[in-house]
């Protein structure tokens, strides 16, 4: 009961004198926009593993993207997520610095995952991309595995952030990397950008000792 209080006063504080914005922040439109094209992308994952008979498949892509429409709206996803971060995450940076390594070596991948769709999304016919998921969806496969170990370093405790990674490395081992190679490429291109420029924006927002190549 106490911690109730304690967390609603927290919230209404936060509401009320809501702390100022990095001047490198991404806008609340970019997050808006990360919701978006999971979820779209989500639900086109589930529409063809049913059409191919995956019925559990496509009943796991359906939950996530039922998880991500609460996102869509201010106080859905996006508020639970940013709670998440402010009770869990906030409070130790400001003592133990932030960013920690893990988020640098996060970025680095991200940025080889970029490049490969990047190769990918310039791909003009449907037999070029075939031979180019024939080559390289072990290498991407790999990347995005290290890249949700890492994410998962990063976000350790309990909550939204650490349960939609939990989500995306299980999917991952069951083929969600390649579906969404094959059905949103661009898409995932997209939300991979925002989501550099989200870990970026605060790893710039704080001084740090720490250094990267980013």
């Amino acid at each position: 009961m106490i911690w109730r209080r304690t967390s609603n006063l927290l919230l209404l504080l936060f509401l009320i004198f809501p702390a100022p914005l990095p001047a490198n922040s991404v806008p609340f439109a970019e997050w808006r926009t990360l919701f978006s094209l999971a979820h779209s992308l989500m639900n086109r994952v589930a529409n063809v593993r049913a059409s191919r008979g995956d019925v559990s498949g496509a009943e796991r892509a359906r939950k996530i993207a039922q998880k991500l429409e609460g996102g869509l709206a201010l106080w859905g996803g996006i508020w639970s997520f940013g709670w998440d971060y402010l009770r869990n995450y906030a409070w130790r940076d400001v003592i133990s610095g932030w960013p920690p390594t893990e988020v640098f070596r996060a970025v680095s991948e991200m940025n080889d995952l970029l490049g490969a769709l990047s190769e990918l999304t310039r791909m003009e016919s449907d037999k070029d991309k075939a031979r180019w998921l024939l080559q390289n969806y072990q290498r991407v496969l790999g990347v995005s595995r290290s890249l949700l170990r890492r994410l998962l370093l990063v976000f350790y405790q309990s909550g939204p952030l650490r349960e939609v990674v939990l989500i995306l490395q299980q999917e991952a081992e069951g083929g969600l990397v390649r579906d969404c190679l094959e059905l949103g490429a661009s898409d995932l291109k997209s939300m991979l950008q925002i989501a550099k420029e989200i870990f970026t924006s605060y790893i710039y927002s704080t001084p740090s000792d720490t250094s990267e190549d980013l």
